[in-house]
């Protein structure tokens, strides 16, 4: 074998994806020593997306001081390389950042529109957004305020809409945001094609984890009903139905209505900023992985945006995860050469997440020695 490319996501909670590629580019030399190991660590949007692109892309971080989840002062890292910018939503509205008091109704993405505008005024005409991780649900209003959208409530004062309050909108002047963002290209990350509102939207979906009763949800949801109505009012469009639409508390929706931004695969848009087609020339081997393989991971994950492109050059894709569940096999469909997970015991997960990079280094180490086996 001469040529190996590594292009794995994180084992979430125990492995990242900077750990997978230093176990890799580590183990292949032992077993195949004039090997080539090409480690290109991912994500697909969320967490740990912009640590990524540095690594992989000799991507710049630029840290600035923007607006947290309730408006305290946060230090937020984006990535910059050349006149692009990656930018985690997670990295000024993310979920851990409100540790106990989780309540998605007042949490705002007023940050994450600070981190942008500060990208586009030091020069970057294309912006990555990352929608995963968030802790609020305010249709990216926050966000869109940032960046000079004006909200004004019925009496005209104006105000910055957050979850509980997007029914008081009762105009909108998009004006100074189109001025702004002119001649700038923005693509969200998402990976999710929830509408923005009823049993599937944002609210009901995603709004629990992010500290919502049931209650709250009902109201989060007629929240967002609002909001929609106010976009067919002020802008002439519904985005109620648009896939990806109820992303990130609807931020998936707002990136539209507010900043003219496609939505995009977070893997996909990754693998096209890394050139990931040009990494795969001359491959004999590509291995990928996440933390668990299952029918969601052929939806727009990791797995399935590296197999749809080594199998269009016919290269060998391994999958090594840390556990293979039902819908796995569908993987298969799309190019996936062979899965293995790095259960070497057969005992529950937390008995062994202790043990996930030694048994990653294993698995791997076994799987080589298998190939090696059969090349001679």
């Amino acid at each position: 074998m001469k040529k190996c490319v590594v292009v794995s996501d994180s084992f979430k909670g125990t492995l990242s994806s900077l750990e997978i590629c230093r176990i890799a580019s580590e183990t292949v030399p032992h077993i195949f020593p004039r090997c080539q190991v090409l480690t290109i660590p991912v994500a697909d949007g969320g967490e740990g997306t912009v640590a990524c692109f540095m690594e992989a892309a000799g991507a710049v971080p630029v840290t600035v001081s923007v607006s947290g989840p309730y408006g305290e002062s946060v230090q937020a890292v984006y990535a910059k390389i050349g006149g692009k910018a990656v930018v985690e939503m997670a990295c000024a509205a993310g979920l851990p950042m409100v540790g106990e008091r989780k309540n998605p109704e007042v949490t705002t993405t007023y940050g994450v529109g600070q981190v942008i505008r500060h990208a586009v005024e030091s020069g970057c005409s294309e912006v990555l957004l990352g929608l995963g991780g968030s802790c609020t649900n305010d249709g990216g209003c926050g966000c869109a305020a940032a960046l000079g959208v004006k909200f004004y409530d019925r009496t005209g004062r104006e105000f910055v809409p957050v979850g509980q309050t997007l029914d008081q909108i009762g105009r909108m002047d998009l004006s100074e945001t189109k001025r702004l963002l002119e001649h700038v290209k923005i693509t969200a990350m998402c990976d999710v094609e929830n509408p923005l509102f009823g049993p599937r939207g944002a609210a009901c979906v995603f709004a629990p984890q992010k500290g919502a009763d049931p209650a709250m949800i009902r109201r989060l949801d007629g929240q967002l009903q609002s909001l929609d109505a106010s976009w067919k009012r002020e802008l002439g469009l519904s985005l109620a139905e648009y896939p990806g639409a109820g992303a990130a508390g609807g931020m998936g929706a707002g990136c539209v209505a507010f900043l003219n931004a496609g939505l995009k695969s977070g893997i996909e848009a990754v693998l096209d900023l890394v050139e990931f087609d040009r990494c795969l020339e001359g491959a004999d081997l590509v291995i990928t992985g996440e933390g668990r393989i299952d029918g969601q991971s052929v939806q727009g994950k990791v797995i399935s945006g590296v197999a749809k492109r080594t199998a269009l050059q016919g290269i060998p894709l391994i999958a090594i995860v840390g556990g293979i569940a039902d819908g796995a096999q569908s993987a298969y469909e799309l190019g996936v050469t062979a899965m293995f997970g790095i259960d070497r015991e057969a005992v529950a997960f937390d008995q062994y997440a202790h043990k996930c990079a030694e048994n990653y280094r294993d698995t791997l180490s076994d799987i080589l020695r298998l190939i090696r086996a059969f090349q001679r």
